[in-house]
């Protein structure tokens, strides 16, 4: 894929605003960026994550009780001397790092996949990642820790509180969605202009968990589909 920007974002939802954004904000200390109205009752906090965007999402109605993502931990690069494992109000973790480890300069994901070798391809043919070791890729300046577990259950997708997608911007949503999919990626949903902000739309990797591909208008001064 061509990158409009090489660090990667990851939603989160809840349906607990106050404690969560404090968190992440004051312990973490994510700076706040913008709040984005996504409609359907869902507000979305934006905030900094060295380079990345993290999207804590405050859903309206309750979120189903479902499978979690493959999405399981964040790690941050920052200034400690050592790792430093936190969780959130709502038990996802989240773990500050000296920059460099496990290759993490900006923001690493580590995820729980079924099926190594099913992850390795995706990572490799249809997002066209730059892979590390057996287990690890990155991503723009993103790392993704790969943890196979066989038990695992299938992914429950975007319903559901915690880590639930991950965003990558590009220059042409629709030619890059075409693309994944040729290339083995599974249509999520298909390419949707969103007002004046945004071309997006979503594939999933083999075990349903989700990723964005968004033509966002402020990096890319358009949102035509072609």
């Amino acid at each position: 894929m061509k990158l409009a920007k090489d660090c990667i974002d990851i939603g989160i939802y809840t349906n607990h605003l106050e404690g969560m954004l404090e968190f992440w904000t004051q312990t973490i200390g994510l700076p706040y960026d913008e709040l984005l109205k996504a409609g359907g009752g869902v507000h979305q906090h934006r905030l900094q994550l060295n380079g990345s965007i993290f999207k804590l999402n405050h859903v309206r109605d309750p979120l189903p009780q479902s499978n979690p993502s493959g999405y399981r931990e964040l790690f941050i690069a920052a200034k400690v001397s050592k790792e430093k494992a936190l969780t959130d109000p709502e038990g996802n973790k989240v773990t500050l790092v000296p920059a460099g480890t496990y290759g993490v300069t900006n923001i690493g994901i580590r995820m729980t996949v079924r099926s190594l070798d099913a992850a390795r391809r995706f990572f490799a043919d249809s997002l066209q990642a730059q892979q590390l070791t057996d287990s690890s890729f990155r991503w723009g300046t993103t790392v993704f820790l790969l943890k196979e577990d066989k038990d695992a259950p299938l992914g429950g997708g975007m319903k559901g509180a915690g880590y639930r997608y991950i965003t990558v911007q590009v220059f042409k949503v629709d030619n890059e969605h075409a693309d994944a999919l040729e290339r083995g990626a599974l249509e999520g949903t298909a390419p949707v202009t969103l007002g004046s902000t945004a071309r997006i739309s979503f594939i999933t990797d083999p075990d349903n968990n989700w990723i964005e591909i968004s033509q966002r208008k402020s990096l890319t001064g358009d949102l035509s589909a072609d």
